[in-house]
C-alpha cells in the first residue's frame, strides 16, 4: 500500500478521495489510511462493496468493447480514476491498436499515475480536469491533439455523475459535452443508485462521502435514465429492449447469472449521438 510518504504534489491527506477510495474497493494500492479507513466504514454495512465497483468496472469494460467493435475509434474518459487492470485503452486498443483514448481526472495523484502507465503510448494522453468545466476540458491542447472532433467519439462518464450535485446541473453538463461531438459518437454512463437500498448503508456513504473531497449524489432509474434523453439507447443484452440496466447485466452473457447485489447499486446504459 502507498504511505504518506509517496504522496504525489496536490494530494490532499486530510482527506479521502474517490479516486482512491475506487481504487481501494478493487483491491489497489494506490491509496492511504484515510481513504481505508473510510471504505471500511462502508463496509461494515454494505458487505458487497468489492462487487459494487467490479460490477461497476466490467460495464466500463464491456461497453468499450462494443463501442469499438461498433468502429468507435476515439474515447474520452472523464472521471478516469487511478489505472487498474485492462483500462479503457488497453481494451479499446484490443480491438484497433490505433483507437486513441483520452483520460481526465480532477484528483492529481491520478495524473500522476496514467502517466507513468501511459508513458511511450503515442495513442494516449491524461490531463488533470473538472467534469464541471467541459469547454475547458475539451479545450485543452492535449485534447485537441489526439481526439479529432470530425470524427465519431465515445464520451465515457462512468461513475462519476454521482459526485455532481444537482446545483451543478449534470443533465446540462452533459448536453454541453455532446454539443462538441459529431453525429454518431456515443456517450457511456454509470451512476449510483439508492433504490432499494437500505437507509442505514445510504446514511453511512453519506457520512464517508460529506468529509471526502466531494459529496455522492445518488439518483433514481428514471432519474438515470434521463440523462440519455434525446440519444438511442442501446439495448443492453441480445434480446432486450434498448434501456439503462444495472452495471452487472449490460452486455453480460448471461444476465441472470451476472445479477448481484453488488450490481444492484448501479444502473448503466450506452447511447448513440443521433
Amino acid at each position: 500500500m502507498s504511505e504518506p510518504e509517496n504522496v504525489p504534489p496536490g494530494v490532499d491527506l486530510d482527506k479521502a478521495s474517490p479516486a482512491r477510495l475506487y481504487d481501494y474497493y478493487l483491491g489497489g494500492k494506490d491509496n492511504y489510511p484515510i481513504d481505508r479507513e473510510a471504505a471500511e466504514r462502508i463496509r461494515a454495512v454494505v458487505p458487497e462493496l468489492e462487487d459494487i465497483a467490479w460490477a461497476n468496472r466490467g460495464f466500463l469494460q464491456r461497453a468499450v468493447h462494443r463501442l469499438a467493435a461498433l468502429g468507435i475509434r476515439q474515447f474520452i474518459d472523464v472521471g478516469a480514476g487511478l489505472p487498474t487492470q485492462n483500462n479503457t485503452h488497453q481494451v479499446a486498443q484490443a480491438v484497433d491498436p490505433a483507437a486513441r483514448v483520452l483520460y481526465a481526472d480532477n484528483d492529481p495523484m491520478v495524473l500522476a499515475h496514467a502517466r507513468a502507465l501511459l508513458a511511450g503510448s503515442p495513442d494516449t494522453a491524461a490531463i488533470t480536469a473538472d467534469l464541471r468545466e467541459p469547454e475547458e476540458l475539451l479545450g485543452q491542447p492535449a485534447v485537441r491533439e489526439l481526439i479529432d472532433f470530425t470524427q465519431p467519439v465515445a464520451l465515457l462518464l462512468v461513475a462519476v455523475l454521482h459526485f455532481i450535485g444537482d446545483e451543478d446541473d449534470p443533465r446540462g453538463l452533459i448536453g454541453r459535452y455532446l454539443d462538441a461531438l459529431p453525429p454518431g459518437s456515443y456517450l457511456a454512463l454509470s451512476h449510483g443508485t439508492a433504490d432499494h437500498q437500505a437507509p442505514q448503508a445510504l446514511r453511512v456513504i453519506d457520512g464517508v462521502y460529506s468529509k471526502a473531497t466531494a459529496n455522492a449524489f445518488f439518483r433514481t432509474r428514471d432519474e438515470i435514465a434521463g440523462f440519455f434523453d434525446g440519444l438511442e439507447l442501446l439495448p443492453p443484452h441480445e434480446g432486450s429492449a434498448p434501456g439503462v440496466a444495472f452495471s452487472g447485466d449490460w452486455g453480460a452473457d448471461d444476465p441472470e447469472s451476472s445479477d448481484s447485489d453488488g450490481s444492484r447499486w448501479v444502473y448503466c446504459g450506452v447511447a448513440r449521438v443521433p
